[in-house]
């Protein structure tokens, strides 16, 4: 019973920014700490709060990384990551990997768990985005 109430008290005080934030768009990043737990109770619990949102009429969008899992595929294909300032120097061969991962891999895992828990999400790749006009080729 105490559960309860603590459930119902969370959901009074969080009444006002859900009235205030009723019809906004949300970017939730959801990381690696929580893409990669091992708990399957810690990327479930984040699924649902992002299908809570839908309910209370925000509109989340869910954007994501893979760094280890584009590290591990990198490291597989014999493909020596490269850092430039911080940031990854994608090469041809980098980006392909790095594309296969974000969008064939992780970004389906993440839908398809949204979708488990009562969510309407679609994947949307950064490729079908972006492109790179100097050269009018998709990155």
């Amino acid at each position: 019973m105490q559960e309860l109430i603590t459930k119902a008290n969370t959901l009074l005080e969080a009444l006002p920014y859900i009235q205030r934030f009723a019809g906004a768009t949300f970017v939730v990043k959801y990381g690696g700490s929580f893409m990669d737990s091992p708990d399957e109770a810690v990327r479930t619990g984040v699924a649902r709060d992002v299908v809570f949102l839908e309910a209370v009429e925000i509109n989340p969008v869910v954007v994501h990384g893979g760094g280890k899992r584009i590290n591990k595929a990198l490291a597989a294909a014999g493909v020596e990551s490269r850092f430039v300032n911080g940031l990854r120097y994608t090469d041809a061969a980098t980006v392909e990997i790095v594309d296969r991962v974000l969008s064939t891999e992780i970004n389906p895992e993440i839908v398809a768990l949204i979708n488990s828990v009562g969510g309407v999400a679609k994947g949307i790749a950064g490729t079908e985005i972006f492109t790179c006009k100097k050269h009018a080729t998709r990155w």
